[in-house]
Protein backbone atom coordinates (compact mmCIF):
# COMPACT_ATOMS: atom_id res chain seq x y z
CA UNK A 1 0.00 0.00 0.00
CA UNK A 2 2.83 2.41 0.81
CA UNK A 3 3.96 2.22 -2.82
CA UNK A 4 0.66 3.54 -4.14
CA UNK A 5 0.64 7.19 -5.11
CA UNK A 6 -2.34 9.49 -4.93
CA UNK A 7 -2.98 11.86 -7.81
CA UNK A 8 -5.50 14.37 -9.09
CA UNK A 9 -8.15 13.14 -11.51
CA UNK A 10 -8.80 15.92 -13.99
CA UNK A 11 -12.06 16.33 -15.90
CA UNK A 12 -10.13 16.04 -19.16
CA UNK A 13 -8.76 12.58 -18.24
CA UNK A 14 -11.29 10.39 -20.04
CA UNK A 15 -9.77 7.05 -19.01
CA UNK A 16 -9.52 7.91 -15.31
CA UNK A 17 -13.03 9.38 -15.23
CA UNK A 18 -14.42 6.22 -16.81
CA UNK A 19 -12.67 4.18 -14.15
CA UNK A 20 -13.99 6.54 -11.49
CA UNK A 21 -17.58 5.99 -12.59
CA UNK A 22 -17.02 2.23 -12.65
CA UNK A 23 -15.47 2.23 -9.16
CA UNK A 24 -18.26 4.34 -7.67
CA UNK A 25 -20.93 2.19 -9.32
CA UNK A 26 -19.31 -1.00 -8.00
CA UNK A 27 -19.44 0.47 -4.49
CA UNK A 28 -23.09 1.54 -4.82
CA UNK A 29 -22.35 5.24 -5.30
CA UNK A 30 -23.41 7.64 -8.06
CA UNK A 31 -21.02 10.41 -9.01
CA UNK A 32 -22.17 13.63 -7.40
CA UNK A 33 -23.06 16.49 -9.73
CA UNK A 34 -21.27 18.99 -7.47
CA UNK A 35 -17.55 18.16 -7.30
CA UNK A 36 -14.70 20.66 -7.24
CA UNK A 37 -11.81 18.26 -6.86
CA UNK A 38 -11.25 14.51 -7.22
CA UNK A 39 -8.23 12.38 -6.42
CA UNK A 40 -7.46 8.72 -6.95
CA UNK A 41 -5.07 5.94 -6.07
CA UNK A 42 -3.97 3.67 -8.92
CA UNK A 43 -2.30 0.27 -8.76
CA UNK A 44 0.79 -0.80 -10.73
CA UNK A 45 -1.34 -1.34 -13.85
CA UNK A 46 -2.89 2.13 -13.52
CA UNK A 47 -6.25 0.75 -12.43
CA UNK A 48 -8.16 3.06 -10.09
CA UNK A 49 -8.54 1.37 -6.71
CA UNK A 50 -9.59 4.27 -4.43
CA UNK A 51 -10.97 7.76 -4.87
CA UNK A 52 -12.37 10.75 -3.05
CA UNK A 53 -13.71 14.21 -3.88
CA UNK A 54 -14.85 17.40 -2.27
CA UNK A 55 -17.31 20.21 -2.89
CA UNK A 56 -16.90 23.28 -0.74
CA UNK A 57 -15.89 21.94 2.65
CA UNK A 58 -17.73 18.61 2.28
CA UNK A 59 -15.88 15.40 1.46
CA UNK A 60 -17.86 13.14 -0.84
CA UNK A 61 -17.83 10.22 -3.30
CA UNK A 62 -15.37 8.28 -1.14
CA UNK A 63 -14.75 4.76 -2.40
CA UNK A 64 -12.25 1.90 -2.23
CA UNK A 65 -12.33 -1.11 -4.53
CA UNK A 66 -13.67 -4.18 -2.73
CA UNK A 67 -10.50 -6.07 -3.71
CA UNK A 68 -8.32 -3.54 -1.88
CA UNK A 69 -10.32 -2.80 1.25
CA UNK A 70 -8.42 -3.20 4.51
CA UNK A 71 -5.21 -1.78 3.02
CA UNK A 72 -5.58 1.69 4.53
CA UNK A 73 -6.32 3.35 1.20
CA UNK A 74 -9.30 5.36 2.44
CA UNK A 75 -7.19 6.72 5.26
CA UNK A 76 -4.72 7.94 2.66
CA UNK A 77 -7.48 9.50 0.52
CA UNK A 78 -9.03 11.29 3.52
CA UNK A 79 -5.65 12.57 4.72
CA UNK A 80 -4.95 13.97 1.24
CA UNK A 81 -8.36 15.65 0.97
CA UNK A 82 -8.02 17.17 4.44
CA UNK A 83 -4.60 18.55 3.52
CA UNK A 84 -6.05 20.07 0.34
CA UNK A 85 -8.88 21.62 2.35
CA UNK A 86 -6.53 23.05 4.95
CA UNK A 87 -4.45 24.64 2.18
CA UNK A 88 -7.65 26.37 1.04
CA UNK A 89 -8.26 27.60 4.59
CA UNK A 90 -11.11 25.17 5.30
CA UNK A 91 -10.63 23.61 8.73
CA UNK A 92 -14.25 22.77 9.54
CA UNK A 93 -15.06 19.80 7.33
CA UNK A 94 -18.14 17.65 6.75
CA UNK A 95 -18.97 14.36 5.11
CA UNK A 96 -21.95 12.16 4.45
CA UNK A 97 -21.64 8.41 4.65
CA UNK A 98 -23.66 5.26 4.83
CA UNK A 99 -24.59 4.15 8.34
CA UNK A 100 -22.42 1.02 8.19
CA UNK A 101 -19.34 3.12 7.31
CA UNK A 102 -19.67 5.76 10.03
CA UNK A 103 -17.51 3.93 12.58
CA UNK A 104 -14.60 3.98 10.14
CA UNK A 105 -14.84 7.77 9.78
CA UNK A 106 -15.15 8.18 13.53
CA UNK A 107 -11.72 6.55 13.78
CA UNK A 108 -10.45 9.21 11.36
CA UNK A 109 -11.65 12.07 13.58
CA UNK A 110 -15.21 12.71 12.36
CA UNK A 111 -18.23 12.96 14.65
CA UNK A 112 -21.88 12.25 13.97
CA UNK A 113 -24.19 15.25 13.71
CA UNK A 114 -27.28 13.24 12.90
CA UNK A 115 -28.40 9.95 11.40
CA UNK A 116 -31.47 9.27 9.27
CA UNK A 117 -33.15 5.87 9.47
CA UNK A 118 -29.81 4.14 10.06
CA UNK A 119 -28.99 4.78 6.42
CA UNK A 120 -27.40 8.22 5.97
CA UNK A 121 -25.04 9.83 8.50
CA UNK A 122 -23.97 13.48 8.47
CA UNK A 123 -20.58 14.00 10.16
CA UNK A 124 -18.07 16.77 10.92
CA UNK A 125 -14.49 16.94 12.16
CA UNK A 126 -15.33 18.94 15.31
CA UNK A 127 -16.53 17.05 18.37
CA UNK A 128 -18.77 19.87 19.58
CA UNK A 129 -19.38 21.69 16.29
CA UNK A 130 -23.14 21.26 16.10
CA UNK A 131 -23.71 21.61 19.85
CA UNK A 132 -21.68 24.84 19.80
CA UNK A 133 -23.83 26.07 16.89
CA UNK A 134 -27.00 25.39 18.90
CA UNK A 135 -25.57 27.14 21.95
CA UNK A 136 -24.75 30.18 19.81
CA UNK A 137 -28.41 30.38 18.75
CA UNK A 138 -29.71 30.60 22.31
CA UNK A 139 -29.10 34.37 22.75
CA UNK A 140 -31.35 35.01 19.73
CA UNK A 141 -34.25 33.10 21.28
CA UNK A 142 -37.30 35.33 21.81
CA UNK A 143 -40.41 34.78 23.91
CA UNK A 144 -43.65 34.15 22.10
CA UNK A 145 -46.43 31.58 21.91
CA UNK A 146 -46.17 31.46 18.11
CA UNK A 147 -42.60 31.29 16.86
CA UNK A 148 -42.02 30.60 13.18
CA UNK A 149 -39.10 29.90 10.88
CA UNK A 150 -38.38 30.46 7.22
CA UNK A 151 -35.40 29.16 5.27
CA UNK A 152 -34.65 30.86 1.97
CA UNK A 153 -31.91 31.21 -0.59
CA UNK A 154 -33.36 34.40 -2.16
CA UNK A 155 -31.35 34.25 -5.37
CA UNK A 156 -32.33 37.13 -5.54
CA UNK A 157 -34.95 38.44 -3.08
CA UNK A 158 -38.30 38.83 -4.86
CA UNK A 159 -41.85 40.02 -4.24
CA UNK A 160 -42.67 36.35 -3.81
CA UNK A 161 -40.15 36.04 -0.99
CA UNK A 162 -41.45 39.27 0.53
CA UNK A 163 -45.04 37.99 0.42
CA UNK A 164 -44.00 34.81 2.24
CA UNK A 165 -41.98 36.70 4.88
CA UNK A 166 -44.76 39.24 5.51
CA UNK A 167 -47.35 36.48 5.94
CA UNK A 168 -45.18 34.53 8.39
CA UNK A 169 -44.28 37.69 10.33
CA UNK A 170 -47.91 38.80 10.49
CA UNK A 171 -49.19 35.45 11.76
CA UNK A 172 -46.55 34.90 14.46
CA UNK A 173 -44.99 36.65 17.43
CA UNK A 174 -41.43 35.96 16.25
CA UNK A 175 -40.03 34.93 12.86
CA UNK A 176 -36.58 33.36 12.63
CA UNK A 177 -35.41 33.92 9.06
CA UNK A 178 -32.52 31.70 7.93
CA UNK A 179 -30.67 32.78 4.78
CA UNK A 180 -28.60 30.08 3.09
CA UNK A 181 -25.06 31.27 3.56
CA UNK A 182 -23.14 29.03 1.18
CA UNK A 183 -21.89 30.77 -1.94
CA UNK A 184 -23.23 28.34 -4.53
CA UNK A 185 -25.65 30.77 -6.18
CA UNK A 186 -25.34 33.32 -8.98
CA UNK A 187 -26.09 36.09 -6.50
CA UNK A 188 -23.43 36.03 -3.72
CA UNK A 189 -24.49 35.46 -0.13
CA UNK A 190 -23.42 38.95 0.99
CA UNK A 191 -25.76 40.46 -1.62
CA UNK A 192 -28.61 38.01 -0.96
CA UNK A 193 -28.49 38.77 2.76
CA UNK A 194 -28.33 42.52 2.18
CA UNK A 195 -31.40 42.41 -0.09
CA UNK A 196 -33.38 40.24 2.33
CA UNK A 197 -32.62 42.51 5.30
CA UNK A 198 -33.29 45.72 3.37
CA UNK A 199 -36.45 44.34 1.79
CA UNK A 200 -37.92 43.32 5.16
CA UNK A 201 -36.69 46.23 7.28
CA UNK A 202 -40.28 47.40 7.89
CA UNK A 203 -41.01 44.21 9.86
CA UNK A 204 -40.05 44.42 13.51
CA UNK A 205 -40.37 40.82 14.71
CA UNK A 206 -37.75 39.14 12.52
CA UNK A 207 -34.54 37.57 13.81
CA UNK A 208 -32.07 37.03 10.96
CA UNK A 209 -29.67 34.08 10.83
CA UNK A 210 -26.94 32.95 8.48
CA UNK A 211 -27.80 29.32 7.85
CA UNK A 212 -24.26 28.14 8.48
CA UNK A 213 -23.34 24.58 7.49
CA UNK A 214 -26.18 22.81 9.27
CA UNK A 215 -29.15 23.88 7.18
CA UNK A 216 -28.53 21.96 4.01
CA UNK A 217 -29.33 23.16 0.53
CA UNK A 218 -29.64 21.30 -2.75
CA UNK A 219 -26.08 22.27 -3.62
CA UNK A 220 -24.49 20.74 -0.53
CA UNK A 221 -26.75 17.74 -0.11
CA UNK A 222 -25.19 14.50 -1.40
CA UNK A 223 -27.17 12.61 -4.02
CA UNK A 224 -24.63 9.88 -4.49
CA UNK A 225 -26.00 7.33 -2.01
CA UNK A 226 -29.56 7.33 -3.36
CA UNK A 227 -30.65 5.00 -6.15
CA UNK A 228 -33.12 7.35 -7.80
CA UNK A 229 -34.25 10.97 -7.77
CA UNK A 230 -37.17 10.41 -5.41
CA UNK A 231 -34.84 8.75 -2.91
CA UNK A 232 -32.59 11.81 -3.13
CA UNK A 233 -35.50 14.13 -2.33
CA UNK A 234 -36.63 11.94 0.55
CA UNK A 235 -33.12 11.64 2.00
CA UNK A 236 -32.57 15.39 1.73
CA UNK A 237 -35.89 16.17 3.39
CA UNK A 238 -35.38 13.70 6.23
CA UNK A 239 -31.87 14.97 6.95
CA UNK A 240 -33.07 18.57 6.84
CA UNK A 241 -36.01 17.81 9.14
CA UNK A 242 -33.90 15.91 11.67
CA UNK A 243 -31.36 18.72 11.99
CA UNK A 244 -33.97 21.46 11.86
CA UNK A 245 -35.87 19.76 14.68
CA UNK A 246 -32.89 20.32 16.96
CA UNK A 247 -32.51 23.93 15.82
CA UNK A 248 -36.22 24.52 16.40
CA UNK A 249 -35.98 23.09 19.92
CA UNK A 250 -33.15 25.50 20.75
CA UNK A 251 -35.16 28.52 19.53
CA UNK A 252 -38.65 27.43 20.59
CA UNK A 253 -39.86 27.31 16.97
CA UNK A 254 -43.26 25.69 16.48
CA UNK A 255 -44.11 26.69 12.90
CA UNK A 256 -42.15 26.41 9.66
CA UNK A 257 -43.34 28.19 6.52
CA UNK A 258 -42.53 26.91 3.05
CA UNK A 259 -43.43 28.26 -0.37
CA UNK A 260 -45.52 26.19 -2.73
CA UNK A 261 -43.84 25.35 -6.03
CA UNK A 262 -46.50 24.33 -8.56
CA UNK A 263 -43.96 23.80 -11.33
CA UNK A 264 -41.59 21.57 -9.36
CA UNK A 265 -42.33 17.95 -8.56
CA UNK A 266 -39.17 17.91 -6.44
CA UNK A 267 -40.36 20.71 -4.15
CA UNK A 268 -43.84 19.26 -3.95
CA UNK A 269 -42.51 15.91 -2.70
CA UNK A 270 -40.16 17.71 -0.30
CA UNK A 271 -42.99 19.82 1.10
CA UNK A 272 -45.26 16.80 1.55
CA UNK A 273 -42.56 15.03 3.55
CA UNK A 274 -42.04 18.12 5.70
CA UNK A 275 -45.78 18.44 6.37
CA UNK A 276 -45.86 14.81 7.41
CA UNK A 277 -42.69 14.61 9.51
CA UNK A 278 -42.23 18.03 11.13
CA UNK A 279 -45.20 17.49 13.50
CA UNK A 280 -43.17 14.66 15.07
CA UNK A 281 -40.88 17.44 16.32
CA UNK A 282 -43.78 19.60 17.50
CA UNK A 283 -43.57 21.81 14.41
CA UNK A 284 -46.48 22.66 12.12
CA UNK A 285 -45.49 23.05 8.47
CA UNK A 286 -47.47 25.73 6.63
CA UNK A 287 -47.29 25.68 2.83
CA UNK A 288 -48.07 29.05 1.29
CA UNK A 289 -49.33 29.42 -2.32
CA UNK A 290 -46.94 31.39 -4.47
CA UNK A 291 -47.56 35.06 -5.21
CA UNK A 292 -48.44 35.71 -8.84
CA UNK A 293 -47.95 38.46 -11.39
CA UNK A 294 -50.71 38.15 -13.94
CA UNK A 295 -51.31 34.42 -14.41
CA UNK A 296 -47.72 33.41 -13.60
CA UNK A 297 -46.07 32.71 -10.26
CA UNK A 298 -43.11 34.86 -9.27
CA UNK A 299 -39.92 32.82 -9.28
CA UNK A 300 -36.25 33.61 -8.79
CA UNK A 301 -35.55 31.75 -12.04
CA UNK A 302 -37.78 34.18 -13.98
CA UNK A 303 -36.02 37.09 -12.29
CA UNK A 304 -32.56 35.80 -13.20
CA UNK A 305 -33.72 35.31 -16.79
CA UNK A 306 -35.01 38.89 -16.88
CA UNK A 307 -31.65 40.14 -15.62
CA UNK A 308 -29.84 38.00 -18.18
CA UNK A 309 -32.07 39.44 -20.95
CA UNK A 310 -31.72 43.00 -19.64
CA UNK A 311 -35.52 43.18 -19.22
CA UNK A 312 -35.70 45.64 -16.34
CA UNK A 313 -39.32 46.53 -17.10
CA UNK A 314 -40.27 42.94 -16.23
CA UNK A 315 -37.94 43.08 -13.23
CA UNK A 316 -39.98 45.97 -11.78
CA UNK A 317 -43.01 43.65 -11.55
CA UNK A 318 -41.10 40.87 -9.80
CA UNK A 319 -38.91 42.41 -7.10
CA UNK A 320 -39.17 44.97 -4.25
CA UNK A 321 -37.75 48.45 -4.83
CA UNK A 322 -34.72 47.56 -2.69
CA UNK A 323 -33.80 44.67 -5.02
CA UNK A 324 -34.54 46.72 -8.14
CA UNK A 325 -32.41 49.62 -6.93
CA UNK A 326 -29.51 47.27 -6.29
CA UNK A 327 -29.62 45.82 -9.82
CA UNK A 328 -29.77 49.33 -11.26
CA UNK A 329 -26.66 50.35 -9.33
CA UNK A 330 -23.00 50.09 -10.31
CA UNK A 331 -22.50 47.72 -7.37
CA UNK A 332 -24.50 45.07 -9.23
CA UNK A 333 -22.46 45.14 -12.46
CA UNK A 334 -20.24 42.10 -11.57
CA UNK A 335 -23.30 40.06 -10.53
CA UNK A 336 -25.22 41.00 -13.68
CA UNK A 337 -22.21 40.05 -15.82
CA UNK A 338 -21.99 36.68 -14.09
CA UNK A 339 -25.70 36.04 -14.72
CA UNK A 340 -25.42 37.08 -18.37
CA UNK A 341 -22.47 34.75 -18.93
CA UNK A 342 -24.32 31.78 -17.41
CA UNK A 343 -25.94 29.63 -20.08
CA UNK A 344 -28.82 28.35 -17.95
CA UNK A 345 -30.12 30.56 -15.14
CA UNK A 346 -33.43 28.75 -14.67
CA UNK A 347 -32.20 26.17 -12.18
CA UNK A 348 -30.53 26.55 -8.80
Amino acid sequence: MSDYNISTIYKSDIRSNKQLDELLKAEGIRRDANLEYTCGIFDESMNLIASGSYFGNTLRCLAVSSSHQGEGLMNKVITHLIQMQYEKGNTHLFLYTKFNSSKFFEDLGFYEITCVDKELVFMENRRTGFSDYLKALIPSKRKGSKVAALVMNANPFSLGHLYLVEKAARENDILHLFILSEDASLVPFSVRKKLVVEGTSHLTNIVYHDSGPYIISNATFPSYFQKDDESVITGHAMLDITIFGKIAEALGINYRYVGEEPNSQVTNIYNEIMKSKLPEFGITCIEVPRKKYGSNVISASTIRQAIKDGDFELLKDLVPDTTLNYFLSDEAIPVIEKIRKTENVIHY
